[in-house]
Order: structure tokens, then C-alpha cells, then sequence
């Protein structure tokens, strides 16, 4: 698999599939959960209340239309909210691994990635994104490409750097 960095807005990706950073509750956030459904209109939040009437724990995965997005779906993850001390790392890398396996049983080939749980979450940056690279570098999937979505220079920048290092 093919590991891209791009800087922009993730809802605008022309991937088979772009990964929200959800809450549990499935019912629409702030950032990147709230970008997703302003993006996608409220054909989203309509599948996320049909497909996640209890919602979703966290590390885990789901997916909805896109709709009015560009991507065919949106695969849900639940990310630990390292603020209000969920600070189980392997929580963060089963939601990179479940994407990838919802990814795989819908036939998806490229998927848009934001860095999970390192924003409002509060996750910190570095470990955010060796925790994502460390799942997409050794994951056994169909997927072809995993484009990481920066959402700013200064991510944009150490993911990059973290591609080409490590």
C-alpha cells in the first residue's frame, strides 16, 4: 500500500473513502466529524442513525454514505480522547486497522485519513502519527493508497517528515 501526505480539506478528497474522526455518540462533532457531515449533508447523519442507533466504541469502525462528499463513503472511527484521560494506545491503532478492514469489505481501494484523536482529542501530535503509520505500514489489506490529510502546515510537515524517516 502506498502511503500519500497531502495538506487540504479531507472532505474534498477524490478517494473511494474518507475517514471521520467521530465521536461515540455517531451523531455529528466538531473538526474533522463536523466537517464530514457539513460536507456530506444530512444524507450522513441520517445512515450514521440508522447504522449506529447506540453508536460506536471507541477504536472501532463503521461506515455511512458520503454523500454530497466526492468519496463513495465515510468509514466512522471512535478515537480515545487522550484530554479526558484515554490514553490506551492501542485504541488509536485499532481504529487505523479497523478502517482498513471496513475498507476492505467495501471493495475500497483508496482511503483519506485524518490524524485521529490529535486534535480536540488531544492526542499528542508525534504519537498520533507514528500510531498511524505503524498500522498503515503493516497492514495486510487491499487498499492501495492510504492518503494521510493534513489539516495545516505544521502536520502537514511532520507527517511528511515521519513518511520519509521511519
Amino acid at each position: 500500500m502506498e502511503i500519500t501526505v497531502v495538506e487540504g480539506d479531507i472532505t474534498a478528497q477524490d478517494v473511494d473513502a474518507v475517514v471521520n474522526a467521530a465521536n461515540r455518540a455517531m451523531r455529528g462533532g466538531g473538526g474533522v466529524d463536523g466537517a464530514i457531515h457539513a460536507a456530506g449533508g444530512p444524507e450522513v447523519l441520517e445512515d450514521c442513525r440508522r447504522r449506529f442507533p447506540d453508536g460506536l466504541a471507541t477504536g472501532d469502525a463503521g461506515w455511512t454514505t458520503a454523500g454530497r462528499m466526492p468519496a463513495r463513503w465515510v468509514i466512522h472511527v471512535v478515537g480515545p480522547n487522550h484530554a479526558r484521560g484515554e490514553r490506551d494506545r492501542s485504541l488509536l491503532t485499532s481504529c487505523y486497522r479497523r478502517a482498513l478492514e471496513v475498507a476492505d469489505e467495501l471493495g475500497a481501494r483508496s482511503v483519506a485519513f485524518p490524524l485521529v484523536s490529535a486534535g480536540v482529542y488531544g492526542w499528542p501530535k508525534d504519537d498520533a502519527i507514528a500510531a498511524a503509520l505503524e498500522v498503515l505500514r503493516s497492514a495486510r489489506t487491499h487498499v492501495e493508497e492510504a492518503r494521510m490529510v493534513a489539516f495545516g502546515r505544521g502536520t502537514y510537515d511532520a507527517l511528511l517528515a515521519a513518511t520519509r524517516t521511519s
